[in-house]
């Protein structure tokens, strides 16, 4: 993972949205946080001795990050909170009487900014360790096969069998309906993966360095596997009505029409945007793949998405196939 957080807030957060790498870092860090009302908070000059950086440079990088760095828990305490903590803390935390507000960071606040800061060495150390750490905890958490991290989804088994069936839908309208050869079907399959994530199968296949035994349906996360089977089954019924209606096949013009007009109606929009940028934002931090085209997408990956991947519900195709075929055996035997 040769990324520079210091550069890169969507990498930044990815980080700091992973409770699992992020429990890892602040156990290996032990830092002397003061805890106040449920929750872990460290002086500003406990961090600035942390990161061995003057006031100035401090308040330079606060208020040159202070919007992602308030989201990530930085904290101006006043009133009742602040009176609350220099009573339970007092000489900890230096303040005078007269102090109105006071900066405080929670842990988050703490990694956030140590990815931020370009003068302090032990920031550049400590950026160097998390990266490791977020490594460690992907391969640890996803059996080591980040390939097929998608599988480990509650929804892809259901979806994938799902998309099956309509494709099945799909390719037999193709046939009925449509008067080509046989590539008409690579070449329309491609036409439903450029209008969703603008690659046809080849460029698809490029990004994610599949061999040619891998199908690129197998490392679709559900979503986008839900989103094909709406277009396959929507184009399905499309050219049964299209082809039913004129009374003969459709011609390779008319079909590549009828495609271009469901393509562009406005319903498809948010599901797309969805779509494109789950894919795109996923793929670049759990397999280190970018799609160019979709570059535009990219956001950082949501909490969610590490509880769906590498949390307690997260499974294996192979261990979820087991569980399918136990079920199956107990209402058997029943």
């Amino acid at each position: 993972m040769n990324r520079d957080l210091t550069v890169s807030s969507v990498d930044r957060q990815n980080i700091l949205n992973n409770p699992y790498a992020l429990e890892k870092i602040q156990n290996s860090l032990n830092l002397p946080a003061l805890e106040f009302e449920g929750e872990y908070y460290l002086t500003r000059r406990q961090v600035a001795d942390l990161y061995d950086i003057d006031d100035s440079t401090l308040d330079r990088y606060l208020a040159a990050n202070d919007a992602e760095l308030r989201h990530n828990g930085y904290v101006l305490m006043r009133g009742k909170h602040l009176k609350n903590m220099q009573l339970q803390f007092g000489p900890l935390i230096n303040a005078g009487s007269k102090t109105t507000q006071l900066g405080f960071f929670t842990l988050r606040a703490v990694l956030n900014l140590g990815m931020l800061l370009v003068e302090s060495e032990r920031a550049r150390a400590l950026r160097a360790r998390m990266l490791d750490i977020v490594l460690d905890t992907l391969a640890e958490r996803s059996g080591g096969h980040t390939k097929y991290i998608n599988q480990r989804s509650a929804d892809y088994l259901i979806n994938a069998y799902q998309e099956s069936q309509h494709r099945k839908e799909f390719t037999s309208a193709l046939s009925q309906c449509v008067d080509m050869g046989n590539y008409k079907y690579a070449l329309f399959t491609d036409r439903i993966y450029q209008s969703i994530f603008k690659e046809n199968a080849r460029e698809y296949r490029k990004v994610l360095q599949l061999e040619d035994r891998e199908k690129p349906r197998d490392t679709m996360y559900a979503e986008v596997l839900l989103l094909i089977a709406s277009f396959e089954t929507g184009l399905a019924h499309e050219l049964t009505r299209k082809s039913q209606a004129v009374g003969r096949k459709l011609t390779q013009a008319e079909t590549e029409q009828m495609f271009a007009d469901f393509e562009s109606m406005p319903l498809w929009a948010p599901q797309l945007q969805s779509a494109r940028t789950k894919m795109a934002s996923r793929h670049l931090h759990f397999r280190e793949a970018l799609h160019q085209r979709l570059e535009e997408y990219i956001k950082a990956v949501p909490r969610e998405d590490f509880e769906q991947f590498l949390g307690k519900t997260s499974k294996s195709l192979e261990e979820r196939l087991k569980d399918t075929e136990e079920v199956f055996k107990r209402l058997k035997d029943r």
